[in-house]
């Protein structure tokens, strides 16, 4: 059986206030918890270590579902483990966010009517670390009220000075490696921020736009293609057709002349060519769009930009000068006035890419950048997942892994910001290039000037990991902590911030691995599975919830929806549940608490229980096994359904209920059952702590006087079963339950008391019937106790005298209606079944639910008509 090994630190109350108040609980704790330590790891300790570092939020961010979703999980990991003895650490931090950032303080400047221009480049990044320390960091207060249980000692930030040492470091080592390099390629740029961004800063949607299809060339010799962006055939080197395609193997070779120019250009053969779609012939622009980039290399393509950083024309002509929509509108109606349109078609919904910070469309664009030769990186990543080092979970993820690690294009680490990780990088006057390590004094001299370049955000949170703990010095924390145990994220970033810590921490690290497991969680929807969004307006603000609720709510209702890899939906009605819990767990403890519930001394031995109490502690055990096992798999919906179910199911509904009558009668079975009571409730408020940790912890205390269920010890299953007495408590609660449904059929109120005879001799329910009498409310048969109703359930008897307690007439008068409606219910569905015609057109949904119509009203109808058997006769 579960033992409390632990001594109180004070003596356990016996009151508690009558009303659960999180707003006066909450803050109190938590700021308790951080003062006490419970939170700060020792790197010199001799526990197991347990490492979890955060996903850093933005710095310009707030608390959001998604934040408060994966961080309630994070601390639960982190909060069993340590009670289980290990030394853990949850270190927090936040990323720096490039451009999110450097937007924020353009738009100060701007209502100032300055530019960053005009402050220069280090006024303005002073500007930006101003910002940073007045308005940064809103969402760390936000984890405190989440009750996030982070080191607050270790706190990080992408851009203070020991990550950016990191930084620097790694740069130096992949460039002198040949792994960081400087080419032109086609990169995702934004008009509006004025910089190249990532894949995963890019936001696809459907929008309307227009297909346009154009006859290249004169006479025999032409071909037509489509576009959706007309503008960029400024840039046309090329129209490109299928080898094997016979419409064109004539043209192959040939010239032809371009459109609007006085320019001529090739036809090539190219097997990127889909010879099905469209007209098989497609417009090759290499500086504009990426496949026409490979088409270009492999033919040797002239590139020809045609567009600026702000996406206005700038090819010779009458469209210089115009935006490229502009530009598209007048090319088109220029082809149009030519006699070159083909085909027209308005409105062609086709996806775009979007810029994720402004909603600005992304221009592909041809941009002399630095990249990460990915090749081998990407491959030990993949390598490492493989071989079991690394496991991802669920396991059904692991293919969205591979298809990005084993695919994957070189990266573009170069962005036009001036907030961020300046490339370390120094040109010199004669074409010199210089990379510049942390502890290196750049070169000087006349003609030197440094990249004007920053790194992408992502380059630094890739070395997150190791970096927090002190790499590149081998500090303590990177001895006892490093690697990780879990990295839990969001499977949308699974490509992007996932694989990069993998690629660099595996380079850094000689080969040791960034985190044991990679437990990817779902998106959180609302409670009709739909994404949320501010265009929708069911964006929901986690904050409010826990002013109205309570942050244990939010929490539970968060871990409740936690499916491994599936996306959660959430309703306000759903954390209302999670209160109604929260609220149970008080009255219950409380309730136990006036009744003498103790955990002082060793538990009685199973001789000295009841059937009742060696139940609940069985049930118990099991739970224990259960919950353990579901935290080891990551089910964190399984265990907190277990944990519900068990608390407010066994432990209040039945158990507390079931020893009333023992704590009324007193004596030495009275005595036991209390121990028993504590001892249960000490190890399910230990169990429930790391998803709701504030009811618990000020129940715990109160119930213990132990110091904090914080740095409790985990419980334990011992092993300890009792199938016989479960057997005997779950033949009981069957009778229970069914006398009650009996009740509720024939209209008793629930604390109406009627005479009953329990039939209960010979039976293993016998000692019961104190309890069987009290939650039934029934009392003894008296003198005039006639039998109207009898019940047999599960071997025994309970017969009723109904006579004074219903109007029996007007009771078999309400049946009779209902069951004439359900006949009538059964006869409307039956004849739409027998329908043959009806059958034929109906869709398979209308006639399954026409199905299930007739299933209900069949069960309506038995249950009606027992019903009816069972009332007195007249």
């Amino acid at each position: 059986m579960t033992e409390n090994t632990q001594q109180p630190q004070t003596a356990p109350t016996t009151e508690l206030p009558t009303q659960y108040t999180p707003a006066e609980v909450e803050g109190k704790l938590y700021e308790r918890w951080v003062d006490k330590g419970y939170f700060t790891a020792d790197a010199d300790s001799d526990k197991p270590p347990y490492t979890i570092v955060i996903p850093p939020p933005n710095v310009t961010g707030s608390l959001h579902l998604g934040h408060a979703f994966q961080h309630t999980l994070m601390d639960a990991l982190t909060r069993r483990k340590r009670m289980q003895g290990h030394e853990a650490l949850w270190l927090p931090g936040m990323d720096h966010a490039g451009i999110a950032t450097q937007n924020k303080v353009e738009q100060q400047l701007a209502e100032e009517g300055k530019s960053r221009h005009d402050l220069g480049r280090e006024a303005f990044v002073e500007r930006v670390w101003r910002w940073k320390e007045e308005y940064g960091g809103k969402i760390l207060g936000q984890m405190r009220r989440l009750g996030d249980g982070v080191d607050w000692s270790r706190e990080r930030f992408t851009m203070d000075e020991g990550l950016s040492k990191a930084v620097l470091t790694i740069f130096k080592k992949l460039y002198e490696d040949g792994l960081i390099y400087r080419a032109e390629r086609i990169i995702n740029w934004c008009p509006r921020c004025l910089t190249a961004i990532s894949d995963i800063e890019v936001e696809y949607q459907e929008d309307d736009g227009e297909l346009v299809s154009i006859r290249y060339g004169e006479g025999d010799e032409t071909l037509v293609v489509a576009t959706t962006r007309a503008e960029t055939m400024l840039g046309d080197t090329a129209v490109a057709v299928h080898p094997d395609d016979e419409r064109y193997k004539h043209l192959v070779g040939k010239r032809i002349k371009l459109p609007l120019t006085d320019r001529s250009i090739p036809v090539v053969a190219d097997s990127h060519v889909d010879p099905e779609f469209g007209t098989g012939a497609v417009k090759v622009t290499p500086a504009h769009d990426p496949n026409d980039f490979a088409i270009g290399q492999r033919h040797g393509l002239e590139s020809i930009t045609i567009m600026d950083e702000r996406a206005v024309i700038t090819a010779h002509g009458p469209f210089q000068g115009l935006d490229r929509y502009e530009a598209r509108s007048a090319i088109v109606g220029a082809l149009r006035s030519q006699g070159r349109i083909v085909a027209e078609k308005r409105p062609y919904v086709h996806s775009v890419g979007h810029c994720s910070r402004c909603k600005t469309t992304i221009e592909p664009r041809l941009s002399l950048q630095w990249w990460v030769k990915v090749g081998p990186l990407a491959e030990a990543a993949g390598d490492a997942v493989r071989d079991g080092r690394v496991k991802i979970h669920p396991e059904d993820m692991a293919k969205r892994y591979f298809d990005w690690v084993d695919n994957m294009n070189d990266w573009c680490i170069s962005r036009q910001l001036w907030w961020g990780h300046r490339i370390p990088i120094w040109y010199g006057p004669d074409g010199e290039v210089v990379c510049v390590g942390p502890d290196e004094e750049p070169p000087t001299g006349e003609g030197w000037h440094q990249e004007t370049d920053v790194l992408d955000t992502w380059f630094s949170s890739g070395l997150w990991p190791f970096s927090t703990l002190g790499w590149p010095e081998q500090t303590a924390d990177l001895r006892k902590f490093y690697p990780t145990d879990v990295l839990l994220t969001g499977h949308d970033i699974i490509f992007f911030w996932v694989a990069r810590m993998m690629m660099f921490g595996l380079y850094a690290m000689d080969g040791e691995v960034p985190f044991r497991t990679i437990a990817l969680t779902g998106l959180v929807r609302d409670e009709r599975g739909k994404k949320m969004s501010k265009s929708f307006g069911n964006v929901v603000d986690p904050l409010d919830w826990m002013d109205r609720y309570g942050s244990d709510a939010v929490r539970f209702t968060l871990a409740r929806g936690a499916n491994p890899g599936t996306d959660v939906p959430i309703g306000e009605d759903w954390v209302q549940a999670s209160r109604n819990f929260a609220n149970k767990i008080w009255n219950a403890t409380r309730f136990a608490l006036m009744n003498g519930a103790t955990v002082e001394g060793p538990l009685p031995d199973p001789s000295e229980m009841s059937p009742t109490d060696r139940w609940i502690l069985s049930r118990l055990n099991k739970t224990v096994a259960d919950v353990d096992a579901f935290y080891e798999d990551f089910q964190f919906a399984k265990l907190s359904d277990a944990l519900y179910h068990f608390a407010w199911d066994e432990v209040f509904d039945w158990y507390v209920e079931l020893s009333k009558t023992t704590f009324q009668a007193g004596g030495a079975a009275a005595e036991v059952s209390k121990r028993v009571l504590g001892e249960v409730l000490d190890v399910t408020l230990k169990l429930l702590h790391p998803v709701v940790p504030f009811v618990t912890e000020a129940l715990w205390t109160a119930l213990t006087g132990g110091e904090s269920v914080v740095v409790a010890d985990w419980p334990k299953d011992s092993g300890f079963r009792d199938e016989a007495a479960e057997r005997e408590i779950e033949t009981l609660q069957s009778v229970i339950t069914e006398v009650r449904r009996f009740r509720h059929d024939q209209g008793l109120q629930p604390g109406q008391r009627v005479p009953a005879r329990l039939t209960l001799e010979g039976t293993a329910l016998a000692p019961h019937e104190a309890a069987i009498r009290q939650l039934l409310r029934l009392q003894p048969e008296g003198d005039s106790f006639t039998a109207t109703a009898t019940l047999p359930v599960a071997g025994v008897e309970v017969a009723l005298d109904l006579s004074g307690a219903i109007d029996v007439a007007a009771e078999r008068k309400r049946l009779a209606k209902d069951l004439a409606a359900a006949e009538k219910e059964k006869a409307q569905a039956a004849a739409k079944l027998g329908n043959e015609a009806f059958l034929a057109k109906a869709p398979e949904q209308v006639v399954e639910k026409i199905r299930t119509r007739l299933a209900k009203a069949d069960e309506d109808i038995a249950r009606i008509q027992a019903q009816l058997e069972r009332l007195p006769q007249a």
